[in-house]
């Protein structure tokens, strides 16, 4: 056969291939550039959401309630629908439209998280009201014939509508049972726990923090804390308007109320209105009480009658029913005892590495996913789009962000990005919030002015004030006779090689035990300002 017949017949054959070849390498890049595209879309509005949830709740002064706290997450769950409905606008998808392919939405919390996603709005008509006549008299009706539109022409919904919003607060709870006792133990993202249930014939419902190496001298009212002495003699100022004037203030069940030097006076602060304190005389300060509390309440656990919990392990876990786990399930549990502490392990119950911890961390992560696995594989129901939603498999790293931060998770599944279905999700954290306190929420004020990341290498001991946080630095606002004025609760600017460019810090993997480690070089106030400051504003 000639060359040139050879040569006709590899491109006869070839040529199609090679066409074939073009077009799926072109529909693989255009997939993998929808992808990335609509990521950082996803990303955009989490984040988003996020910075409206911030303003809301560093600027409401009832951000701590929980009617107050529904709100200020309807808001950011908005903010969120808005946004992502402003970013896919150019891909020609509206708002309707593009909640049909989120299936939740999470706000997690401090000792548990909400799911923003469909439901079916029940209304129950064995609840009975009693309601008033115009005449005086009463009739009854339940709350079927009073919420129903079906019966009430100015109720909102129907029984049984599909309706997309929060659903109910779930705890980062899990129940244990084990010989005499059965108890419910809530977890938080900290050292706090909530025990209720019963040990032996007693109920008990306790809470607090668990912490070791902690002993009280309440004679002085002093604490110390791993060796650095607490007492009830610490001071904290802030601005609270425009002017140069700084108060003092203390905060108490998560109120801070701030004295008034010119009359002896304490006054809290109310949607910009200032309330007197009548007969509010605080003799100590909160950093004592949160020593002396988280004291007898690990002592009532190791030495009092919550010793039965000390046998307790992670395999005790059972459901909400009572009934034992799958093996599966266990196995995420653990075999260990949950309350052990330095006495028998040489590693305080609050360090990263107790079984504490990874306990705690164990409930959280189980919970979270159980919830959210069910609620999205429910949207199935809820929505016309031909699309198996399916809880997406997170990284390691992403489970840490979650479990040790106040955070938003958002889905995005079902929308079509070329060469396949587009399950993706957004992980944003919040570090800025009035319910916890992490490494990146901590702050250093020295005498200079400035303020600095706690591992920032130009800190001494001679120069420094005080321990801050960061919501501090924050600018809130006040209304006078009708006019909005902006101030700053804390005016120390931010140390350039510290805060702004990060460049001059030590790199540590935990701040606690770095702080621990270098407290002999900085002397006592470093740490002793970080431990006072971090646990007073809980």
């Amino acid at each position: 056969m000639k060359i040139q017949n050879l040569a006709i017949i590899f491109i006869v054959i070839m040529l199609p291939i090679s066409m074939v070849l073009t077009v799926f390498v072109q529909n693989q890049v255009e997939t993998l550039h929808n992808q990335i595209a609509y990521d950082n879309k996803l990303n955009r509005a989490t984040y988003d959401a996020l910075k409206a949830f911030q303003l809301n709740t560093i600027n409401n002064d009832t951000s701590d309630l929980t009617n107050s706290k529904l709100r200020d997450i309807e808001a950011s769950a908005n903010t969120f629908f808005n946004s992502i409905a402003s970013n896919f606008n150019m891909a020609g998808f509206n708002q309707d439209v593009l909640k049909s392919y989120i299936p939740a939405l999470v706000y997690t919390m401090y000792d548990g998280y909400y799911i923003y996603s469909p439901y079916n709005n029940t209304l129950d008509e064995n609840k009975i009201n009693d309601i008033k006549q115009d005449d005086g008299t009463t009739i009854k009706k339940s709350d079927k014939e009073l919420l129903d539109k079906n019966n009430n022409p100015n109720a909102t919904y129907s029984d049984g509508d599909k309706i997309y919003g929060l659903k109910p607060y779930i705890h980062y709870s899990s129940r244990y049972k084990k010989g005499s006792v059965d108890v419910i133990i809530t977890y938080s993202l900290d050292s706090y726990i909530t025990i209720q249930g019963k040990i032996g014939d007693e109920d008990v419902f306790k809470f607090g923090y668990l912490l070791d190496d902690v002993s009280i001298n309440t004679g002085n009212n002093t604490a110390s804390y791993r060796g650095i002495t607490i007492d009830s003699n610490e001071e904290t100022k802030e601005y609270i308007d425009e002017t140069d004037t700084q108060y003092t203030y203390i905060k108490l069940n998560g109120v801070k109320y701030y004295k008034n030097e010119d009359n002896n006076k304490w006054f809290s602060i109310l949607n910009n209105e200032s309330y007197i304190q009548d007969d509010f005389n605080p003799n100590t300060t909160g950093a004592f009480e949160y020593y002396r509390e988280a004291y007898e309440f690990t002592e009532w656990l190791k030495n009092g009658k919550g010793r039965p919990l000390l046998e307790l392990t992670g395999k005790d876990a059972v459901d909400e029913n009572g009934n034992e786990l799958s093996e599966e399930d266990q196995n995420k549990f653990g075999n260990y005892k949950i309350f052990e502490f330095k006495e028998s392990t040489g590693i305080n119950i609050e360090d990263p590495n107790s079984n504490f911890t990874q306990q705690r961390l164990a409930v959280i992560r189980y919970s979270i996913e159980k919830n959210l696995s069910i609620a999205i594989a429910n949207y199935n129901n809820y929505t016309g789009v031909q699309t198996n939603f399916q809880m997406p498999k997170l990284k390691e790293d992403e489970w840490e962000q979650i479990l040790n931060n106040i955070s938003i998770i958002s889905f995005m599944q079902g929308l079509s990005i070329g060469g396949k279905i587009y399950n993706g999700y957004s992980i944003i954290i919040n570090n800025k919030n009035k319910e916890t306190v992490n490494e990146d929420s901590l702050y250093i004020v020295t005498n200079d002015g400035n303020y600095h990341k706690p591992n920032d290498k130009d800190l001494i001991d001679n120069n420094i004030i005080s321990g801050i946080l960061n919501i501090d630095f924050e600018r809130k606002s006040v209304i006078k006779e009708g006019t909005v004025n902006y101030f700053f609760p804390n005016r120390a600017i931010g140390c350039y090689s510290s805060i702004i460019s990060n460049t001059n810090v030590e790199t540590v993997e935990n701040l606690n035990k770095y702080i621990a480690r270098k407290r002999w070089e900085f002397s006592k106030s470093i740490f002793y300002c970080i431990r006072q400051r971090t646990l007073w504003t809980i």
